[in-house]
């Protein structure tokens, strides 16, 4: 959802600085078009290190021998680590 807001600020931000042609007394459109292209390049390379820390994942393998009938016992899980 970040990085999709992160796009559509951007969006909004270059139609305000190249598509319109508005003068106010009050607000600068083109400075605004200006902040709102930087803020959604900010989202997305937040949404973006988000999304990369979220995929990060530990795989554990563990081995034994099972005392009651003496076979090897393996075992294999892959969680991810929100602590990462």
């Amino acid at each position: 959802m970040s990085i999709g807001l992160g796009i559509f600020l951007f969006v909004v931000g270059a139609i305000l600085t190249f598509a319109l042609n508005l003068e106010s007394e009050y607000v600068n459109i083109d400075l605004v078009g200006y902040i709102l292209m930087g803020a959604g390049l900010v989202t997305v390379i937040i949404g973006i290190a988000l999304l990369a820390r979220r995929r990060q994942s530990v795989s554990t393998t563990r081995s034994a021998v099972d005392p009651a009938s003496g076979e090897r016992v393996t075992q294999r899980s892959t969680d991810s680590d929100p602590l990462v």
